[in-house]
């Protein structure tokens, strides 16, 4: 039997980091417990008056945070306050599949475009390792504004 997994980010800033990754991935903030939220509200102001109304203090608001898949297909994102900064590689990274079903150049130029984008989100571009088959399509290694490796893959 196969089981649901949730993967969670340690994160200095996890509002400023759960919306970068819900701008790459398309997912989106659940609104709080028992608060039926409008299409069109924010999910992120529904929660500061929620935390407010339940009596979290203002400097504890911003210790975690959440993503969906609104498809209901991937697994859910937890973003966790940590003191401690990001100081070694990360041993688990994220394959963002920016170029389903493409090869070759169509493939590399596919990833290009997506890079651009996420760097203009706040990512950083590391290097871009080109197409090896049969064992490699090629991909563009990058890292979020808080130093986490991914691959755009």
């Amino acid at each position: 039997m196969s089981r649901d997994i949730q993967v969670t980010f340690d994160a200095r800033d996890p509002r400023v980091l759960s919306c970068f990754w819900r701008d790459v991935l398309g997912y989106v903030h659940p609104g709080p417990p028992g608060v039926d939220l409008p299409v069109d509200a924010d999910p992120l102001a529904a929660w500061d008056e929620f935390l407010a109304r339940v009596g979290v203090p203002e400097e504890q608001r911003n210790s975690s945070s959440a993503l969906e898949d609104p498809d209901g297909r991937g697994p859910r994102l937890f973003f966790q306050q940590v003191p401690e900064g990001k100081v070694a590689k990360n041993r688990v990274h994220l394959d963002v599949r920016a170029a389903p079903g493409l090869r070759g150049e169509e493939r590399m130029a596919a990833l290009e475009v997506e890079c651009d984008r996420l760097v203009g989100l706040g990512a950083r571009r590391v290097r871009r390792q080109e197409p090896a088959p049969p064992m490699s399509a090629g991909f563009i290694l990058m890292t979020d504004p808080e130093g986490n490796e991914f691959c755009l893959d």
